[in-house]
């Protein structure tokens, strides 16, 4: 089946294009849907209400969905499955905070999701300000998170080390009771910064979008439209060897020819993980540079079978983050280490944003809107901000109530991305995001991957290290 275009504006095309109908032994029972990956001979069969699946080799879909280990197997745990998806959607609690010490960049990027007048003229939290809500969010935490575990702070923006010495001084003072991250645009990532933060075992992502200046620089510029390029490949080479890092490839219609490229770029330079991130279309910048799902898809799936070959040639990996996790998320629901992909997604639930001021949002998507301040921390209970009706606007975002994603049959490998996309870009949290087709496409190419049992070779070693194997069953 060939794949319908994306629309050149206005909201995605239909979901769930590739079902091919239902199958089981028992009309009564509950059913597997089959659905159509686009392998030479296997089809997967799927339940969308509890995302389990089976892949089936053409020929024999008749003789499987009429009955056998499959099937049985399936009717056996379909109500633990719909128990383990319930409490993965609806039972978490939050664990991390995208927190913005700053709301001032020192880019001005194009497809930016905060609004350009709090980039430029935005204010910082003072250092008092910023040990205060370290202190106010670990009081949060340890009510609800196991003492063998750390919640996890995000020091994001903007550009969270214009207001160094504030998160320093906070990363030194509460080391050991978060773990910490700072997603930079690497400017201002000089050696000494490197080695505080690598000495403190700090997670550390940089952005860059392209193999090359004339390329990555179209997007990414200051404010005078200078490219940055090379200041980011600086930083890649002080952080070489380091286990902790990794870096942000945003797609857009200035780099889709030269994703390849770019894996090869990474690979060169020793990176250990990156994410090739579509275009958040929140605000109307993004959705100029915004690619068609179609080309979006070939580039990228091109992009991913490069990381392969180079594994294969060098012993390497260069692991794609964000389909790193799609794929744990058909093998292992449960494990998967993003919460963009699941509905209702991970923003409210399984963290939140703080901003500059104080201000507590679903996610960094939603700064800069106000209708989506939950509350203040300095001010309101952290329980009672999430219990908010802004909150809960998007902790109550469901497929089943999204056409057409609620008869989708992999809408639980999807999750009908992201809610302030589909607010502001489309008119309402019962609406897609910007890129439906390419999720789909996603997902058929990840159970690809499986059929032809390579999908180890994209994971992260030891991924599936403390989970336990439910079923594993051998279907030709």
């Amino acid at each position: 089946m060939t794949a319908q275009p994306y629309p050149p504006s206005g909201t995605a095309p239909s979901g769930g294009r590739f079902a091919a109908g239902t199958a089981s032994a028992n009309a009564a029972e509950p059913v597997l849907q089959s659905y159509e990956i686009g392998h030479p001979t296997h089809v997967a069969l799927i339940d969308p209400d509890t995302a389990f699946w089976g892949l089936v080799h053409r020929d024999r879909v008749a003789d499987v969905t009429a009955g056998g280990a499959l099937l049985d197997t399936y009717h056996d745990k379909a109500q633990a499955f719909a128990t383990e998806m319930d409490r993965l959607r609806f039972g978490l609690k939050p664990t991390a905070v995208y927190f913005n010490p700053t709301e001032r960049c020192n880019l001005n990027c194009s497809y930016c999701y905060i609004p350009e007048t709090m980039r430029r003229d935005g204010s910082h939290m003072d250092k008092a300000m910023v040990l205060d809500a370290l202190s106010r969010l670990h009081e949060y935490f340890r009510g609800h998170m196991p003492e063998d575990r750390m919640p996890q702070i995000i020091f994001h923006g903007a550009e969270p080390l214009l207001n160094r010495e504030a998160i320093f001084a906070g990363i030194e003072a509460f080391k050991d009771r978060f773990r910490f991250g700072v997603q930079t645009n690497a400017t201002l990532l000089d050696e000494k910064a490197v080695a505080f933060l690598t000495a403190n075992n700090v997670g550390i992502g940089l952005s860059l979008d392209g193999p090359a200046p004339f390329i990555a620089d179209r997007t990414r510029h200051n404010w005078n439209g200078d490219g940055v390029f090379d200041a980011v490949v600086r930083a890649m080479d002080r952080l070489e060897g380091y286990h902790g890092y990794n870096v942000i490839c945003t797609m857009t219609t200035e780099n889709l020819p030269h994703l390849t490229a770019m894996v090869d770029f990474f690979h060169e330079h020793r990176v250990p993980a990156c994410m090739l991130n579509v275009t958040r279309c929140t605000l109307p910048g993004a959705r100029l540079v915004r690619g068609e799902d179609d080309a979006v898809a070939k580039a990228y799936i091109a992009a991913l079978e490069r990381t392969h070959q180079l594994y294969l040639a060098t012993g390497r990996k260069l692991v794609v983050a964000n389909f790193a996790n799609i794929l744990i998320a058909i093998l292992a629901p449960t494990a998967r280490r993003l919460m963009c992909d699941i509905s209702p997604c991970g923003g409210g639930r399984s963290f939140f944003a703080l901003a500059t001021n104080g201000d507590l949002f679903p996610c960094s998507e939603f700064i800069g809107l106000p209708t989506f301040i939950g509350g203040n921390l300095f001010r309101d209970p952290i329980e009672q901000v999430l219990d908010s009706q802004p909150f809960r606007l998007v902790t109550g975002r469901k497929v089943e109530d999204i056409e057409p994603c609620r008869t989708c049959a992999i809408r639980h490998f999807c999750g009908s991305p992201c809610p302030a996309e589909a607010h502001e870009m489309n008119g309402g949290m019962d609406k897609i995001g910007a890129f439906c087709a390419f999720y789909e496409e996603q997902v058929r190419y990840a159970m690809r991957l499986i059929a032809d049992g390579r999908h180890g070779d994209f994971l992260w070693d030891g991924w599936d290290d403390g989970t336990d194997e439910t079923v594993a069953i051998g279907c030709s």
